[in-house]
């Protein structure tokens, strides 16, 4: 299935309905930091988004120090941020919610 990058107009919206991310024009996608009250707080996060991701076949590039989580969504196969990235990124902000 083809999947295709955002449109300027249309990443703008998504990311209205992002708050708590930042669209990284250099990674032509969106980050998200967080933080946990330890570290097996922030791999339980992990795991439960490992879930999502690998449900959803699409999958996030982060990174984890300690109670760091940073994450980064985009769809390297449409070249930037699809609609897939801010499904998973909508599906990311349920759990901590």
């Amino acid at each position: 299935m083809q999947v295709s990058r955002l449109d300027d107009t249309a990443r703008d919206a998504a990311m209205q309905q992002l708050p708590q991310w930042t669209y990284d024009a250099d990674a032509k996608g969106i980050r998200r930091s967080a933080r946990f009250g330890d570290f097996a707080e922030a791999f339980g996060f992990m795991t439960r988004i490992a879930i999502l991701a690998e449900k959803a076949d699409h999958h996030p590039e982060w990174f984890n120090v300690y109670n760091r989580v940073d994450i980064l969504l985009t769809t390297h196969d449409a070249g930037g941020l699809s609609q897939r990235d801010v499904n998973l990124a909508t599906a990311i902000d349920a759990i901590t919610a």
